[in-house]
Formats: C-alpha cells, sequence, structure tokens
C-alpha cells in the first residue's frame, strides 16, 4: 500500500502549484507551511535540485476533530501535497495518504477522520 496519492500532469510547473493551491482551496483547505526546497538547498547547500515545494494543507474542521480525538495528532498535521518537476518533462502533484499515515495510531475515531481527509485530497487530485 502506498503512503501517498499522485498524478503526473503535462502542464508547467508554477501552473501546476497554483492550480494545487486552488484546488486545495476549494476543498476546504488552507496553506499553512510552504517549502520551496530548490531555493532551500541551493541557500543551505550551494546545491542544484529540480522544482520542488511541499505546501503543509490544513482542512481546519477536520484538524479540529482529529486534535479532539488525539491529543498528540499534531505531530502528524499538516497533510503535505508536493508538487514537483520530473525528468520526463511532467509534474507531479501527490499528496501524503492520511489513512495509511494513521494506521500506527489505534483509535478508530481517528482512523474515520483520516479516511475523510484521504478522500478530500482525492478530490484534490481529481479535479486538476
Amino acid at each position: 500500500m502506498s503512503y501517498f496519492l499522485t498524478k503526473n500532469f503535462a502542464i508547467p510547473y508554477e501552473e501546476a502549484v497554483e492550480k494545487t493551491r486552488q484546488a486545495l482551496k476549494a476543498e476546504g483547505f488552507g496553506i499553512l507551511t510552504e517549502i520551496d526546497v530548490k531555493a532551500t538547498l541551493k541557500q543551505k547547500l550551494d546545491a542544484d535540485f529540480r522544482n520542488y515545494i511541499i505546501l503543509g494543507a490544513c482542512n481546519p474542521p477536520l484538524a479540529y476533530q482529529a486534535l479532539q480525538a488525539e491529543a498528540n495528532i499534531g505531530l502528524m498535521l499538516p497533510c503535505n501535497v508536493v508538487v514537483q518537476d520530473k525528468e520526463d518533462g511532467t509534474t507531479e502533484i501527490s499528496a501524503i495518504d492520511p489513512a495509511v499515515a494513521m494506521q500506527a495510531i489505534d483509535n478508530p475515531h481517528l482512523k474515520s477522520i483520516a479516511g475523510k481527509v484521504r478522500e478530500s485530497l482525492r478530490r484534490v487530485l481529481d479535479s486538476l
């Protein structure tokens, strides 16, 4: 079982990032964190890397439910979504599969919430 959901697109990286932001917003997610991996690696290591951004997405109502169900679940939040250039010229958009990520936690209510988030992230990818 894969730990992520993913799709490849024949669109430029910048367009994929913008469409991903819009699709997340339409599905009720906000972007809490943003890491430009390419820029960070260049700045910190003077290393060249492909276009790669990590968007820390959060759906507040579902995050609130998860925090009520499991006090330390904040260790696994937010849901990361990655947009990256691929060698074949496509752009890949991937999201963590929260249902898989939460398997280690023995909490049936949390598993239900993770399933809702998974379906929401799946709709984000399907809408692109």
